[in-house]
């Protein structure tokens, strides 16, 4: 098992991808305070490079690599946005990448992926099928496989969000996060809990993909039952990484259902005018429903990314 990441390796994650990643804003709207009773501050990480926080990861993995393992290529699986942020990260190195994408992935990080100049392979939309064609891939050519979540140098990058987030308001009382295979709110327990140990932080799941919120209560990890959630970004199960990492530090995993992700969704678009999409209102979605206690409390929301098919949405 490899090692888990510490506040000292998010730090040193933060100074490696300093000059390639943005610092991003933290919002407000008073229409979402005046709902919810309490004050949040929406980390948007929608305005990162290939628009969603996994860039994050994807560089920290990349830069930390020897130069003589990027040369023989990069190599993952992902059903966008780690796949963009592969793409990019692998292209600012010089680093020929190969991404194995399900055929079902949103047109709009295809055509991301195909942008950043990696080259992509499709199968079928099981976490199997995924993992075997990414294993073929690697034994080809030899090529360093970067996990989408369950590595600890993905996980180290991601956790810098949530480190910027504390920098800028120190004295939150909650952060909440959405939870696909758990990279992004495993970074985030690790950094929160690091700098203050008194913060409640929470995880966010669709009712369709409620596998963290079942590992959690079963103790161990349970697959992903269905893929038809909106929230593409987190139709995966957890990493044996990630789900050690959940189960000591977490307070909760809540769970919302379809109707509540797409209000919400449109809702920061209408009422915040910033383009979000559907695994980012997760969390929010959870606030408004009354499943995670915020009143009175000021409350971070880790806002994932802002990569959205325009022809396609879901009102």
């Amino acid at each position: 098992m490899p090692k888990i990441p510490t506040l000292t390796d998010i730090i040193e994650a933060a100074e490696r991808i300093k000059p390639y990643a943005h610092r991003t804003p933290v919002l407000q709207s008073s229409w979402f305070n005046e709902q919810t009773g309490a004050e949040l501050f929406f980390k948007c990480e929608n305005f990162q490079k290939v628009g969603a926080f996994k860039f994050r990861g994807a560089c920290n993995a990349i830069m930390k690599l020897p130069k003589r393992d990027g040369e023989k290529g990069i190599v993952t699986h992902s059903s966008g946005n780690h796949a963009q942020a592969v793409a990019l990260a692998a292209k600012l190195n010089g680093y020929k990448a190969t991404i194995v994408m399900p055929k079902n992935a949103p047109k709009v990080k295809v055509e991301a992926v195909k942008g950043y100049g990696a080259k992509i392979v499709f199968c079928e939309s099981t976490i199997d099928a995924r993992e075997e064609t990414a294993q073929t891939i690697i034994q080809e050519t030899g090529a360093t496989f970067i996990h989408p979540y369950n590595h600890p140098d993905v996980i180290a990058g991601q956790g810098t969000s949530a480190k910027e987030l504390l920098e800028e308001i120190p004295d939150l009382d909650v952060i909440i996060a959405p939870v696909g295979g758990g990279g992004l709110m495993s970074g985030t327990l690790i950094a929160a809990k690091a700098i203050n140990p008194n913060i409640k932080v929470y995880g966010a799941e669709p009712e369709l993909a409620d596998d963290a919120w079942r590992s959690l209560k079963s103790g161990k990890i349970e697959p992903v039952l269905r893929t038809d959630t909106i929230a593409d970004g987190l139709r995966t199960s957890l990493g044996s990484l990630t789900f050690e990492i959940i189960q000591s530090h977490i307070n909760d995993i809540v769970t919302v259902p379809e109707a509540s992700i797409i209000r919400d969704m449109r809702n920061i678009w209408e009422r915040m005018k910033i383009i979000i999409e559907p695994s980012c209102a997760v969390p929010v979605a959870a606030i408004m429903d009354g499943k995670v206690p915020v009143e009175g409390l000021k409350v971070g929301v880790i806002i994932t990314g802002g990569n959205v098919d325009l022809d396609n949405l879901p009102w």
